[in-house]
């Protein structure tokens, strides 16, 4: 294999191993503006698209000891890698999708298996991190402030015991 074949396919290997995600789209029929876009909502979720080869795509699994994606990859294929979330990433694909038709998911690899489109549509439905972490602190949180409310109010029905008797003591 001539070495600049070799040097690509060990920047997309590379590519693959730091990313714990990678998500393949199809763009037949994009204009470069439309993917100079999409580039660009990626860059803000920390991910990026790359135009690799099929084959080289394939060589770089092998090479990043991941699943092959062969099944996946059919027609023009890009590859979406990164560090951000996965869930944001799905959901900007999926946006993007349904605005520009000719955008198309066809699955990806998420930390060492394969996704279907259906998969990473269904990891776009689910919300962010950030919201997934909120959702986990206000469950964890909701026994607690709930002793609160009830021991507040046994120490308000006291109160208001007391303050019955104080008053039926004033009038007498």
């Amino acid at each position: 294999m001539r070495p600049e074949k070799q040097a690509i396919i060990e920047e997309v290997t590379g590519r693959l191993r730091q990313s714990p995600y990678a998500v393949l789209v199809n763009y037949k029929g994009l204009t470069v503006a439309a993917l100079s876009q999409l580039r660009r909502q990626l860059r803000s979720q920390h991910s990026r698209v790359d135009v690799v080869k099929n084959t080289y795509l394939g060589h770089a699994c092998k090479q990043a000891q991941l699943p092959s994606v062969d099944a996946l990859v059919e027609g023009q294929v890009a590859v979406v890698t990164g560090s951000g979330d996965v869930t944001a990433v799905a959901k900007a694909l999926a946006d993007f999708a349904k605005t520009n038709e000719a955008l198309v998911l066809r699955g990806g690899l998420f930390e060492g298996g394969v996704l279907t489109a259906g998969d990473v549509a269904a990891l776009a439905t689910i919300p962010p991190r950030e919201v997934l972490l909120s959702m986990f602190v206000g469950t964890l949180a909701a026994p607690m402030s709930q002793l609160v409310g009830v021991l507040q109010q046994k120490v308000a029905s006291v109160l208001y015991a007391l303050k019955a008797i104080e008053e039926k003591k004033s009038k007498a």
